[in-house]
């Protein structure tokens, strides 16, 4: 899913891939807001967790150039060569993180949140459409960094997400 990076500009490319360390590391992730017009909800889940892994597997598994250029595969050179340089960049930062991680320091925790619905007024054509749009305000918990995540979702994204937290619930009281 890592291909889904070529519908930004390659000049964007290292901001966000930089912003994916970040959060790696205990600071905070891009926000989805900054891109809601390039990637939808799903989208933009499946490249978060696509780069995600990736750089902790290329830095966990100490991969050379051409292995994480084979993990890859076909992505865009001058996108591939973001990734290669913010690996060589951050190699450090993203290790000590994994090795935190590993022993247990680090721990998100939900702590509040903050439902506010707007009404999309950037144009005449958009705001005589009347979408609702639900700005999501997560405070979040992680290493002992408090960090807001803001996340805004239209009627689909926010019935997407419905369901998704539902049938997290109904996982989770079949484990009780």
């Amino acid at each position: 899913m890592v291909k889904l990076l070529e519908k930004l500009s390659p000049a964007q490319c290292p901001k966000l891939l930089h912003r994916v360390v970040d959060g790696l590391c205990g600071r905070s992730y891009p926000r989805r807001v900054d891109y809601d017009q390039i990637w939808s909800l799903t989208e933009w889940g499946e490249l978060m967790d696509s780069l995600s892994k990736l750089f902790r597997v290329a830095v966990g598994k100490k991969c050379s150039d051409q292995e994480l250029q084979e993990m890859l595969g076909d992505l865009d050179p001058a996108y591939a060569g973001a990734i290669l340089q913010c690996v060589h960049v951050r190699q450090d930062e993203i290790r000590q993180a994994l090795v935190d991680r590993t022993n247990g320091i680090s721990s998100t925790q939900l702590q509040d949140f903050n439902w506010q619905m707007k009404l999309a007024l950037s144009s005449d054509k958009l705001s005589s459409l009347n979408t609702p749009l639900l700005n999501l305000s997560l405070d979040l918990k992680e290493n002992g960094i408090q960090r807001a995540v803001n996340i805004e979702m239209n009627k689909e994204e926010l019935h997407t997400l419905i369901s998704a937290l539902e049938a997290a619930n109904k996982v989770l009281l079949q484990l009780k």
